[in-house]
């Protein structure tokens, strides 16, 4: 696959978040007689992890085969079987597409994210990485969790099968797991997936921290409780929680879309090869080590990815020339329903996948359209209906006091619920972006999404311990540079 579009052939496809304020950037600030150097380092990192695991058989051919064992060896892998069907797309020729998962499970290691309230597991992140034939081209297509799609029957791990349905993308993966997503984007695309690799939360936070963490400039500060995200405006350099919080960000960075949120990602995705390459850590076998452990320990893959597979893709990839990765997302419109929705625009994605599944020039990208999903609501665009659960009468009326007095439009009424500990904010799945609005004034309330709930606002369940209104002051910081300031990420 040939790429005709020169200006757009980096890692991440110089896609800029548009109005976004926030960028990663390289650890020094780039020249422009550094772009050859950066082109052939990223060539290196692909070379190395391939899919995050390859760079290990590398060096096991050479005689370090306990180091695979050590690595690889440690991957968790799943038995696909017969879960994906029969009736799959052909394989036309020798490229080979690998489905990456970003899962927002809670389990195991990533307990410490359960109290938020969210339970089961969702694909956070979908992309379909596509490397050609020969391996002298690869393309990375970004699927939106919140598109809009039909989601065919699967069959899930433990036995029994889900119905066909229509729903979100990400719904996909919390109905029965990565192959349920796998068959989906198969169904959908028409191009053959051949494997696929997850990686959860913490593995991720290990595989920023095992680099020391990644530089990102802002152009203004940033206070997000919901997702643990306190920057100061400029450059700076964020690891653990805060680089997972970054990337994760909606209503607090840009324009609360999850196609920025996308554009976002894939910029972060670059930085992390500038900072793996320019920081010498493929140069460095004890560097390389920590950060491919890292990467593996929180990894799921198909049972298909085996020894041989890998080989196979490592010493494919050798060849591939620098400048010859891009990212591109599928192309969308509004969902009309439901504005915080969207859904493929199938006129404009059917050539892009038909280009990936034959091998062929992708279309050239049509102009963007202005984003379909809505930024966070104004307090007094926000319906709340307080209701206590065995909180004081004098806390309820505090928090309905301190809501009216941010601008929220609070029912008259206080309703009665059962009686709770923790207080929570109980949403229809339509209703995130006023949930999401509403957090921020009150960061310690249980995020609940609950499909029965009423769609029109958001219900506040006020428990025995109360809840914390945060302070005005550092609640939500608007605006970004001035007129007449330097921009700090300039």
């Amino acid at each position: 696959m040939s790429d005709k579009d020169p200006g757009r052939d980096d890692l991440a496809g110089d896609t800029a978040a548009h109005g976004t304020g926030a960028s990663p950037i390289p650890e020094d600030d780039a020249a422009p007689g550094r772009a050859v150097a950066a082109h052939a380092r990223r060539r290196r990192f692909l070379r190395w992890t391939a899919i995050g695991t390859a760079a290990v058989v590398v060096a096991g051919g050479a005689g370090a085969a306990w180091l695979y064992h050590d690595i690889v060896g440690g991957i968790d892998q799943k038995h696909v079987g017969g879960q994906l069907g029969t009736d799959r797309p052909k394989k036309l020729n020798k490229s080979l597409n690998v489905l990456l998962l970003g899962s927002d499970t809670r389990a195991g290691d990533n307990a410490e994210y359960a109290a938020d309230g969210v339970t089961g597991a969702r694909s956070d992140t979908a992309i379909l990485l596509h490397l050609s034939p020969n391996r002298d081209q690869a393309v990375g297509v970004s699927f939106p969790r919140d598109s809009m799609v039909k989601i065919p029957a699967c069959e899930k791990d433990g036995g029994g099968t889900v119905p066909a349905q229509f729903g979100m993308l990400n719904s996909a993966f919390a109905l029965a797991g990565p192959t349920c997503t796998w068959k989906t984007l198969e169904t959908l695309t028409g191009i053959h997936i051949d494997h696929f690799v997850q990686i959860d939360f913490s593995g991720f936070k290990r595989m920023v921290d095992a680099l020391g963490g990644v530089q990102i400039c802002v152009d203004k500060p940033v206070d997000d409780p919901r997702a643990e995200l306190h920057l100061k405006a400029g450059k700076q350099t964020v690891k653990g929680t805060q680089a997972l919080g970054y990337v994760r960000a909606r209503y607090s960075l840009g324009n609360g879309s999850d196609l920025e949120r996308i554009q976002r990602q894939q910029k972060f995705m670059a930085a992390v090869v500038d900072k793996a390459t320019s920081g010498s850590v493929l140069t460095d076998p004890a560097k390389t080590y920590k950060f491919l452990k890292a990467a593996t320990k929180s990894m799921t893959t198909d049972d298909g990815l085996d020894l041989a597979t890998m080989k196979k893709l490592a010493d494919g990839l050798k060849g591939m020339d620098a400048g010859k990765v891009r990212f591109v997302t599928v192309p969308v419109e509004g969902y009309a329903p439901d504005p915080n929705r969207v859904q493929w625009n199938a006129a404009q994605a059917k050539p892009m996948f038909d280009a990936i599944q034959h091998d062929n020039d992708l279309p050239a990208e049509p102009a963007k359209p202005a984003p379909s999903e809505q930024a966070p609501p104004s307090p007094g665009k926000v319906e709340v209906t307080v209701a206590a659960a065995g909180a004081k009468k004098a806390v309820v009326a505090r928090v309905v006091r301190q809501l009216h007095e941010r601008g929220f439009k609070v029912a008259a009424k206080t309703e009665k619920a059962a009686p709770a500990a923790e207080s929570r904010l109980v949403y229809n799945p339509s209703a995130e972006a006023q949930a999401s609005a509403l957090a921020g004034d009150v960061p310690d309330a249980l995020l609940t999404a609950d499909g029965s709930a009423p769609g029109g606002g958001v219900r506040l369940v006020v428990g025995t311990k109360g809840v914390r209104v945060a302070p005005a002051a550092i609640n939500k910081i608007k605006g970004g540079v001035k007129a007449g300031q330097k921009n700090p990420c300039a």
